[in-house]
C-alpha cells in the first residue's frame, strides 16, 4: 500500500491514530481521494489500473480515459461497449470546457429527401430505420488526435 501511494503521490485523510478515515457506505456520499501526479477512478479496478498505467508511462488524461473505457468494454460489457456511444467533456488549462458528441449517427443515405420519398411519417423504435452507427470508436479516435 505504501509503495502504491508513493508511486502516485496520493495522500489519504487520516484520523489521530493514523488510520485511513472510512466513510459509512450505508449513507450516500463519495469517498475522498487525493493525488498530486494523476488520478483515475472507474467502477472496475482493472480499468482504473489501465488508466493509471497509461499515466505512469507518460500518457495524458485523454489517453488514460480511452484506455479505461476500452477495458470497461471487457470488464463490464453489460454497461458499455464499442458498439455504443461516447460523450466527453474536456477541460483545458485555461478553464474552457469542450464537448465531444460521440453519439451514433444515422446512415449516410438516410437523409430527409429519402425519408420523405419513402413515405415514412414516423420511425418505429424497433424498425431497421431506427438503427444508428455506433459512435464510441470514432469519438475515441477524435479524442486522441
Amino acid at each position: 500500500m505504501q509503495r502504491t501511494r508513493d508511486m502516485l503521490g496520493a495522500t489519504f485523510p487520516r484520523d489521530f491514530c493514523q488510520r485511513p478515515i472510512m466513510r459509512d457506505f450505508q449513507l450516500p456520499g463519495r469517498s475522498p481521494a487525493y493525488a498530486s501526479n494523476g488520478m483515475a477512478a472507474t467502477s472496475s479496478p482493472l480499468a482504473t489500473l489501465a488508466a493509471i498505467d497509461i499515466l505512469r508511462a507518460g500518457g495524458n488524461a485523454a489517453d488514460a480515459a480511452v484506455a479505461a473505457s476500452a477495458v470497461l468494454c471487457i470488464t463490464e460489457p453489460h454497461m458499455t461497449g464499442i458498439g455504443g456511444d461516447c460523450f466527453v467533456l474536456v477541460g483545458e488549462p485555461s478553464g474552457r470546457v469542450l464537448g465531444l458528441n460521440g453519439s451514433g449517427r444515422a446512415s449516410h443515405r438516410a437523409n430527409a429527401a429519402w425519408l420523405k420519398a419513402s413515405g415514412l411519417t414516423s420511425i418505429a423504435p424497433r424498425s431497421v430505420h431506427s438503427i444508428t452507427v455506433p459512435g464510441a470508436i470514432d469519438a475515441w479516435d477524435q479524442l486522441l488526435k
